[in-house]
């Protein structure tokens, strides 16, 4: 219990620190140009205590030689503003000046991807001096990077999901793209849009323009006609904002069953007490899941089949969802010739995958969406396993999970290694939302297996030419790999890759993926659900 809220305090205060962006001296400059930090905007653009930040830990630990870029210099999240669901996306100008560093570019695209896949409209508060020119080559030309925005904001238009462009700094070269493809326009006075700045345009043609006649909001207002609310200060744009969402229309919702919620029988905080990661202490998910549904009710599916997973039908936040869960605890099984087994908890088996396999579909056939939960050490190997055809059963779960048509919301609570993690609705396999406990690690294998592999591979190796290593040198080898191996599972690792969406507190679990669901909710398009071929 003390090492999990431990572990849940040092991510908090990470991610206070992440939250300061550029620094004291940073905000200190940005307060004196008359603007507001991104943090600042985002608290008077959204009701209160409404929002939801995603992608907090993007580039953690990354472009260090460069001086680093706390969430990777771009702020975006869910929230609501005049109680209306949006995305925000918002460039932080105390970091870099808001340039795009490459995991700038490809936070605003999951954050437009979220936004795409759920009808999520979209607000952009934009101040940001383009590109990070040293990284160019990393920022500019694929189909994740800088220019897939623009092309986004050319689809969400097309979709009929609103977006408003704030220009509250300096908005040049490509990036001007990006308001002049959303709904609505705004600009604050003292800000700048422009496709090149006056020295580049008077390198390029010897004109020599002021920033202000060039490109400033008076301009775009009176003379180009770009923008269609010209604003004194970051105050009155945000005012401006939420007026014109206050007036959107309601658009039809999605099929999803939702009742009145009812509030867990049990404690979530007792959460804390229910988790162990340790292989010799397994614990119950029914446990955990009893802490996030609502009254703490699962319909459970075929309970006495394939033990290692649970399924079930429940509700969260008055949402009816389809549960599927890695259990922890070890179970007998009986086999086709009456012999019975042990099954390790973690571990997906033969009637394991069917069982999901068969939820799954009926899932989508009832369109309800699922919710997956993993702690799961992998598939299971050895002859018997073989025999038993675990790769046609476990191809068949893979196959369910990739051609659901409603909403998939992944959690990762522990162990996600390996094709365990493709079937339960892995990062690969389009689920709306993925997020993750502190606890989640998230590799091919555990830092312990791969260390052992590793070592192996590498003794032998040496062997062959002729170096045998003493046992001290094997050990220090040993914690070597398995040093970095553990570096690369941890979820903040994941999550500053964007693998992750959010990291959580196991207490908030019920809270995070009623977000999701109620983001879900404002897509009311589903397709018609096809599996193909099925390994029978």
């Amino acid at each position: 219990m003390r090492f999990l809220a431990d572990l849940m305090s040092q991510v908090r205060n990470e991610g206070e620190k992440i939250c300061e962006g550029g620094g004291a001296k940073a905000i200190e400059n940005q307060h004196a140009k008359g603007r507001l930090t991104a943090r600042e905007r985002i608290a008077l653009l959204a009701d209160p205590g409404t929002f939801f930040e995603l992608g907090l830990y993007t580039a953690h630990c990354m472009y260090e030689e460069w001086g680093g870029a706390p969430a990777a210099g771009v702020i975006t999240g869910m929230a609501r503003v005049e109680t209306r669901m949006v995305m925000i996306i918002a460039n932080d100008a105390t970091v870099k000046a808001g340039a795009f560093f490459p995991m700038t570019s490809k936070k605003v695209i999951r954050a437009q991807n979220i936004a795409i896949e759920n009808r999520i409209p979209t607000i952009y508060l934009v101040d940001s001096a383009g590109v990070f020119l040293p990284l160019q080559e990393d920022v500019f030309p694929d189909t994740d990077d800088f220019g897939r925005v623009f092309r986004n904001n050319a689809v969400m238009s097309a979709m009929g999901i609103p977006q408003i462009a704030a220009i509250m700094g300096m908005c040049v070269a490509g990036g001007g793209y990006l308001p002049v493809m959303c709904d609505h326009v705004l600009m604050t006075d003292g800000s700048g849009l422009f496709l090149a700045g006056p020295a580049l345009v008077q390198a390029a043609i010897g004109q020599k323009v002021s920033s202000e006649e060039l490109g400033g909001a008076a301009m775009h207002a009176a003379i180009s006609g770009t923008v269609d609310f010209r604003e004194p200060t970051d105050q009155a744009c945000i005012a401006r904002i939420r007026s014109i969402v206050e007036k959107w229309g309601y658009r039809r919702l999605s099929p999803w069953d939702r009742r009145k919620p009812v509030e867990p029988e049990l404690a979530a905080e007792e959460i804390y007490g229910i988790y162990d990661s340790s292989p010799a202490r397994p614990y119950d998910m029914k446990e955990v899941l009893a802490r996030v549904l609502d009254g703490s009710r699962l319909d459970e599916y075929k309970p006495e089949y394939g033990k290692t997973l649970i399924c079930g039908y429940a509700r969260i936040g008055g949402f009816a969802v389809g549960i599927v869960a890695n259990q922890k605890l070890h179970a007998q099984q009986t086999d086709h010739e009456g012999h019975k087994r042990i099954e390790f908890g973690g571990v997906i088996y033969t009637e394991s995958a069917e069982k999901a396999a068969r939820f799954i579909m009926d899932c989508n056939q009832n369109l309800i969406p699922l919710i997956f939960f993993h702690d799961v050490n992998g598939f299971m190997v050895g002859r018997d396993a073989e025999w038993s055809g675990i790769i046609k059963a476990g191809a068949k779960m893979v196959n369910a999970v990739s051609n659901s048509v409603v909403p998939k919301i992944t959690v990762i609570v522990g162990g996600s290694f390996g094709a365990g993690h493709y079937a339960m609705c892995g990062k690969a396999y389009d689920p709306r939302f993925v997020f993750a406990w502190p606890t989640a690690r998230y590799a091919v294998m555990s830092g312990d297996s791969a260390a052992g592999t590793l070592v192996e591979i590498k003794v032998k190796q040496l062997e062959r030419g002729g170096t045998k290593l003493s046992e001290e040198e094997r050990k220090e080898l040993y914690e070597s790999v398995k040093r970095t191996y553990d570096e690369q599972t941890d979820p903040r690792y994941g999550a500053a890759r964007l693998w992750i969406d959010k990291i959580i507190d196991p207490i908030e679990t019920r809270d995070a993926i009623t977000q999701a669901l109620e983001a879900a909710a404002l897509n009311p398009d589903v397709a018609e659900f096809k599996v193909g071929v099925l390994q029978t």
